[in-house]
């Protein structure tokens, strides 16, 4: 685990994180990768010729979460190692890690919330929407999202395997990135999905993603009876998935994208009079990892206002201390990541927020935990791996 001085920092591992466990995967199937296997895995991987490899990511489910909510069962049971997320330690970095063994720094893909200069807007970048009008983006004289592109791994794999088939279940608000796609909006219907491809006798590959616990998570906190319900609910459903799976020569991997960290303070920074005399557009990213770009005479104003009033809260770099010190990974950067970080970058190492809002912006619901920060209870996530023999 890669941890700062301060014990309740952990930074991105990228030697050991879900980089790395999607990389194990992709080696199990030929296809050449220049990132480091996880040697747990790689063992359990190499010492079989399994027909299935079932990969399922619980959106937002952390190791901290899941401990305290099933600290002696199923999960825990199989758990074989905890690793790291990327950074930020959000959906959109993590997922685009997931869908193309690629980190952030190569992929571009950073955070929710991106600004474009060739549309002079900020856009969500799963939705492909503004993040403050929600209104959707016109593409029509030029598509920017084929700047950040990628070859999605159900692709790289049956390019390297033709005898393998690549599935991917989600639910039906989710983009397909596989030609093989079935929607899912719930546990059961995953689960079900699965059962039912793992009864085929050719080789297969399938992801499943469920966007739970994370929209729990976000609207009722890390304690709350609907997120216990959900965690223990689904563990049950894919326990008695994975007893149903034996004799099918599959291996279940379960894990998840970030985990989640409670917020006790939210800052508008529409009121943070300090910070919008510095800044000359609005900031981007998302709460708890957030750019700003910064006028040059109002530097040292916006330094001191982060190492005295938001010190405990949030890790204030400049751009050029961010990428040295290779917080979005390693490789070849990503043409637009220079445009996508501003002059400065905050990470929060606390339990408090920004509230990233303009006069346009609609209202937002506000958040009981969220994620993005260095917190370990955001950065550490399960390895749960389950051999269906």
């Amino acid at each position: 685990m890669s941890k700062d001085n301060n014990n309740n920092i952990v930074l991105p591992n990228y030697e050991h994180s879900i980089l790395n466990l999607i990389n194990t995967i992709l080696k199990y199937y030929n296809i050449e990768t220049k990132y480091n296997e996880l040697p747990e895995l790689r063992k359990i991987l190499n010492d079989n010729n399994f027909n299935n490899i079932v990969f399922i990511i619980l959106d937002g489910m952390g190791e901290h979460i899941l401990k305290k909510i099933s600290p002696n069962d199923f999960f825990a049971d199989n758990e074989i190692d905890v690793i790291t997320s990327v950074c930020p330690s959000t959906t959109t970095a993590a997922l685009t890690t997931y869908y193309s063994g690629r980190p952030p720094i190569e992929t571009g893909w950073i955070a929710m919330s991106q600004y474009f200069k060739e549309y002079g807007r900020a856009i969500e970048m799963l939705r492909k929407i503004d993040s403050y009008t929600k209104e959707k983006v016109n593409t029509s004289r030029k598509d920017v999202f084929e700047l950040v592109k990628y070859i999605p791994i159900y692709e790289q794999i049956e390019n390297v395997n033709p005898d393998v088939k690549a599935y991917e279940i989600n639910p039906t608000f989710c983009e397909a990135r596989s030609k093989r796609n079935i929607n899912a909006d719930n546990i059961e219907l995953m689960c079900d999905a699965i059962k039912a491809l793992c009864r085929n006798k050719e080789k297969q590959f399938i992801l499943g993603y469920n966007d739970k616990p994370d929209t729990l998570l976000h609207k009722y906190g890390c304690k709350s009876e609907e997120v216990k319900e959900f965690i223990k609910d689904a563990e049950k459903k894919i326990q008695n998935m994975c007893e149903e799976l034996k004799g099918t020569n599959t291996l279940v991997i379960i894990t998840a994208d970030h985990g989640h960290k409670d917020i006790k303070t939210t800052y508008n920074i529409l009121e943070l009079e300090e910070i919008q005399d510095c800044i000359i557009m609005p900031a981007s990213l998302e709460s708890r990892a957030i750019t700003f770009w910064v006028k040059e005479d109002k530097r040292e104003k916006f330094e001191n206002f982060f190492k005295t009033k938001l010190k405990n809260q949030y890790i204030l770099f400049s751009k050029e201390e961010f990428l040295e010190k290779n917080l979005l990974g390693y490789g070849k950067q990503h043409p637009k990541v220079d445009d996508f970080i501003g002059n400065y970058i905050a990470i929060a190492i606390g339990d408090s927020i920004i509230k990233l809002d303009t006069y346009t912006s609609k209202e937002k619901a506000e958040k009981k935990s969220t994620h993005c920060g260095f917190t370990p209870e955001e950065m550490e996530v399960p390895l749960i791996v389950v051999n269906c023999k």
